[in-house]
């Protein structure tokens, strides 16, 4: 079973499996129901491809053995329904087990064929908004996540780095050294269990220590598709539950932002054809100078130092600020065409 592999990548291997007759087995079982009745099943089709003559049988029954196994495995129904996919792809016996499908399945499923089933991976049944929330501190991290049912702990683990005191006999320089080397390590697998937790949560939140959490931020040790969905960084002082539960807590709506960055750009772009918006570094300034701002729109690529003073500026006039990501319909297309940041106005400036 490809146990190494995170959701997301299980999930294109089985769109993209194919084979060249019937070897293939879906097998999906609701949330709501027994696993009972679908394994007897699945065991039924297996004892009969025991008396299945021709070579086309065998991967066939390998398949469906393995699609036993599997079930057998799991002791009652997920949450979210059961999703398991078996089969002989070019020769080998592969197997992709879904205990946390992307959306609830609501419909049971057992094929077999040349190809997989992959309805009961679509996200139509999904939900619940779920939050990414990573705590990383010098001593330990936390990898958790917050949806409607609250927040779950995922991972914890303790850090080997060593205090700012050095042992004696260590030469200041060898210390630092190793110091670094030992937090590049302790970040990246923070990083690594991040990329094994999420797949494609609608918003991940940072916590820890200013200086700690930003380090790990800014040196890339999360995968770009986690990166991207960050929604900001936290001062938490405890790594484990506790530091998750202020995490979440501090985080406040990071998963609605996507939304309301959303609901932003959709306005702008309406808005746009009667010159009730403005765009540019220099004319956005003109209408901060003005007054004029209701809302100001910057994408999420520009620096931290920049976005702070914009910021600045909207709040003395009592304008609101909305980031907008790439991930946000229509944010690439603000940031090339529209110079990275927008207003919606209160009134127009001439």
């Amino acid at each position: 079973m490809r146990t190494s592999l995170s959701r997301a990548e299980r999930i294109e291997a089985v769109e993209g499996a194919s084979a060249d007759g019937d070897r293939l087995v879906s097998v999906a079982v609701p949330h709501d129901a027994a696993l009972g009745p679908t394994l007897e099943r699945v065991e039924e089709a297996h004892a009969k491809a025991e008396y299945l003559d021709g070579r086309a049988s065998g991967p066939l029954k390998r398949a469906l053995e393995r699609a036993v196994r599997e079930l057998h495995r799991v002791a009652e129904t997920p949450e979210d329904g059961l999703v398991v996919y078996a089969g002989v792809v070019d020769g080998s016996l592969e197997t992709y087990v879904f205990t946390d499908p992307p959306g609830r399945v609501d419909e049971g499923v057992f094929e077999h064929g040349n190809a997989f089933v992959t309805a009961p991976l679509e996200r139509h049944g999904a939900s619940r908004r779920t939050v990414g929330l990573v705590v990383v501190e010098r001593g330990g991290a936390a990898v958790g996540r917050l949806d409607g049912d609250g927040v779950e702990t995922l991972e914890t683990f303790e850090s080997a780095v060593p205090g700012k005191t050095r042992a004696g006999g260590q030469s200041a320089d060898r210390f630092r050294r190793r110091r670094e080397e030992r937090t590049r390590e302790f970040f990246a697998s923070v990083g690594e269990a991040a990329g094994r937790e999420f797949d494609d949560p609608d918003a991940l939140a940072l916590g820890g220590t200013h200086v700690t959490v930003e380090a790990f931020r800014d040196g890339d040790y999360l995968p770009d598709r986690l990166a991207e969905r960050v929604t900001g960084t936290y001062a938490v002082e405890y790594a484990g539950e506790r530091g998750l539960e202020r995490l979440a807590a501090a985080s406040g709506d990071a998963g609605e932002t996507h939304e309301r960055a959303q609901r932003a750009l959709s306005e702008f772009f309406s808005r746009l054809p009667d010159g009730d918006v403005t765009y540019g570094e220099e004319r956005v300034g003109e209408a901060l100078d003005y007054g004029a701002v209701e809302r100001l729109l910057i994408a999420a690529d520009v620096d931290a130092a920049t976005r702070e003073r914009y910021a600045e500026r909207a709040d003395e006039e009592g304008g609101d600020v909305v980031v907008v990501s790439e991930r946000v319909e229509g944010g690439a297309r603000f940031a090339r065409a529209f110079g990275d940041v927008g207003a919606l106005l209160r009134f127009p400036v001439e």
